[in-house]
């Protein structure tokens, strides 16, 4: 009988560690690390996001520009209420990327990439319009992007700058306009199948 002493049998056969890939420079300093999102305030239910390094996201305004070597795209082909395409890139940005660079995040309970589109849901409590709300959006530094016909109650809504940080960073001040019931931003994820 052989005898080789097993400390040595996974030194020798153990896979190198991969290290995770970090940017030489943290590119979306400006964002938060983690989005905290309520859901239904008066459940108290919350969602985290958190940011991932070693990813970022591509918001292409011509579908047919995305471009090759994303590791997941959205809306590939067609444009979105949004208007954009949206593609995902591991590694660092590259500085003649065409388009608006974003983070990606992943959903805390399974760890899905998301991709922040610079939108907000919120919904107030039925039989509140948001026509009715519309001024005190617009303080919280926000406008109404898109009203629903079939929802008086409910709109998308995005940041008066455009930016998408704008509309991440000002989601607790929705929260707090009396009457609401709920405020998520547009998070953008792979399709899951049961």
């Amino acid at each position: 009988m052989f005898y080789f002493p097993a400390e040595y049998f996974f030194q020798a056969y153990s896979l190198p560690l991969i290290r995770e890939v970090r940017f030489q420079k943290d590119y979306f300093s400006e964002y938060p690390e983690q989005i905290r999102v309520s859901g239904d305030v008066s459940l108290r239910t919350a969602v985290s996001y958190t940011r991932k390094p070693g990813y970022y996201a591509v918001h292409y305004n011509q579908p047919s520009t995305v471009a090759v070597g994303a590791i997941l795209r959205f809306n590939d082909g067609a444009m979105s209420t949004t208007g954009y395409a949206y593609a995902v890139f591991s590694g660092e940005p590259n500085q003649s990327e065409q388009g608006i660079l974003s983070p990606v995040y992943t959903l805390e309970s399974n760890a899905s990439l998301a991709v922040p589109t610079g939108l907000v849901f919120i919904r107030f409590a039925e039989g509140v319009d948001v026509e009715s709300q519309r001024e005190v959006i617009n303080r919280a530094g926000y406008e109404v992007a898109e009203s629903l016909s079939y929802a008086p109650h409910t709109a998308w809504l995005r940041a008066k700058s455009g930016k998408i940080v704008d509309a991440i960073a000002g989601i607790s001040q929705l929260e707090a306009i009396a009457n609401v019931e709920n405020v998520e931003p547009q998070m953008l994820m792979e399709r899951g199948f049961r």
